[in-house]
């Protein structure tokens, strides 16, 4: 149903008052409007609801926006409905509850969102000069490739106080593809329970404040290219414990990555945490492969609950090229304490930057991967303490900068004696390019690309129900034969980290 039709009901329902609950299950009429409710959900949004709009046929938008200002609010948008062709949803938004595109400002207050199809995302903003502004509201998805925000070919999209739950496969409440865009998330209850599913999958310059995140199958946050995730103030938990792949063999709560699918431009990631906590249920706290990034960390709390798991993976995993395809990360810890060791392997790089009176408890390359270069810089007033024998490559430090705790710690293969000063040099990373740039792939974006989408008209066509394709990845590119990207079924479209 499009915008002037919805129009035309909502005047002839004018009269009409309904409290609408922000829940799926609520009480139906034989006419399909819900019956008069009034019910706050876990976050306290209630939503007034004065009228619906319902959307059943395949690859339909309940609204659609283009290129002009619209405003809706007080409604309950109830989409179903199937897209098989998935590109032109995950990259165009195809079968969207709620589409905007065309430099198109929409506006959404108070309202219930729900979806349940193949790629039916639910609120989406497509294109350069497109703004979606939405607040006070619920969203609901149960299908496959459905996600809560989703964000596109440079588009805009300003959420405030949503509670936002999917419960489908390859489904982040907070999406973003081919050709990204800015994404400004403040405060709410965002929570994934499907496989592949993370909160945050990200393509694009995503920012969450004040937020609580939980995945409960899934990585918590995956970035992917020369794209970035900035938290602030965040509670985040994440039970990352399926996969659609063997593409690598461990489980995280981060994921840093490039798939060289050619959705995210190469170069450069970020991840940024101010305050707020980060709990990890299974496997490592941080992952990087195949590109190069830099992860800040600010005051926030570490909690890692599997004896297992490590802090920070910097590894080879099945993206890439064979050889070239490690994690070479620049990691700023700040004003933190925290526990947890540190493996990086023979293709990975770190630099790592103890200030502000960190403390770090752990061991850093205990198994001494040869090739592995890393350097660790403590800023006076910071230290670490080791926790088993360490090899790293060079070392600046005060004097009191390291606590050997009855351990070894080689720099550049010499042991280090307690209670010396030293002077090192980091590691220059390769921040032009991911490390993986040679990879070959017809959809490698440039150095300094900006990752557009393809120009010209979206694809016709079908590619496949793309049901348990991993989160975000969700599609084949345009053309040329997929690569393997994190967790996904053989067979499918290339397999991204969820």
């Amino acid at each position: 149903m499009h915008t002037k039709r919805f129009n035309r009901i909502l005047a002839a329902a004018a009269a009409a008052s309904l409290a609408l609950t922000a829940m799926t299950g609520c009480a139906q009429t034989a006419a399909g409007v819900s019956e008069s409710t009034e019910i706050n959900t876990d976050t306290s949004i209630t939503v007034e609801v004065t009228d619906e709009i319902t959307s059943t046929n395949d690859s339909e938008h309940a609204i659609e926006v283009s290129g002009e200002t619209a405003e809706y609010s007080n409604i309950k948008v109830t989409k179903t409905g199937d897209s098989e062709a998935g590109d032109e949803a995950d990259f165009y938004g195809d079968n969207a509850a709620i589409f905007a595109t065309d430099g198109a400002t929409l506006t959404l207050e108070n309202i219930v969102v729900e979806t349940d199809g193949l790629h039916a995302n639910a609120v989406f903003s497509y294109g350069e000069g497109t703004t979606i502004n939405i607040s006070d509201s619920v969203i609901t998805t149960s299908g496959n490739c459905s996600g809560g925000l989703m964000t596109t070919g440079g588009g805009t999209m300003n959420a405030t106080n949503l509670d936002i739950h999917t419960t489908g496969n390859s489904s982040a409440a907070i999406r973003s593809d081919r050709g990204g865009g800015t994404v400004t998330v403040t405060g709410g209850t965002y929570t994934t329970d499907g496989k592949g599913s993370p909160v945050i999958y990200s393509t694009a310059d995503i920012t969450v404040n004040d937020a609580a995140l939980t995945s409960t199958s899934s990585q918590g946050v995956v970035v992917e290219g020369k794209n970035s995730v900035t938290l602030n103030n965040v509670t985040l938990v994440a039970d990352n414990n399926s996969k659609n792949s063997d593409k690598s063999e461990w489980y995280q709560a981060v994921m840093i990555y490039q798939s060289m699918s050619g959705d995210a431009a190469v170069g450069a990631a970020s991840f940024t945490m101010n305050g707020g906590s980060l709990t990890n249920v299974n496997g490592d706290v941080f992952f990087v492969n195949n590109t190069v990034t830099t992860i800040t960390l600010d005051n926030v709390e570490i909690v890692n609950e599997d004896a297992d798991g490590v802090f920070l993976r910097a590894a080879a995993a099945g993206w890439g090229t064979e050889g070239s395809n490690g994690g070479k990360v620049d990691l700023y810890l700040n004003s933190q304490t925290l526990e947890g060791d540190i493996i990086v392997d023979e293709v990975s790089a770190l630099n790592m930057h103890l200030a502000s009176g960190t403390v770090y408890t752990g061991t850093v390359n205990g198994a001494d991967s040869d090739g592995a270069e890393i350097y660790v810089g403590i800023e006076s007033g910071s230290r670490w303490v080791l926790t088993g024998d360490s090899y790293i490559t060079s070392l600046t430090c005060d004097s009191d900068g390291i606590e050997l705790n009855g351990h070894k710690l080689y720099v550049g293969g010499v042991l280090y004696s307690e209670g010396s000063a030293s002077d090192g040099t980091a590691i220059e990373m390769v921040t032009a390019g991911a490390s993986g740039s040679g990879a070959s792939g017809a959809h490698q974006a440039p150095d300094g690309a900006p990752g557009e989408p393809p120009s010209g008209d979206p694809p016709s066509g079908g590619s496949g129900d793309g049901s348990d394709r991993p989160e975000r990845p969700e599609g084949d590119p345009p053309s040329g034969d997929p690569p393997a990207r994190p967790d996904g079924d053989s067979g499918e479209p290339p397999a991204k980290p969820e």
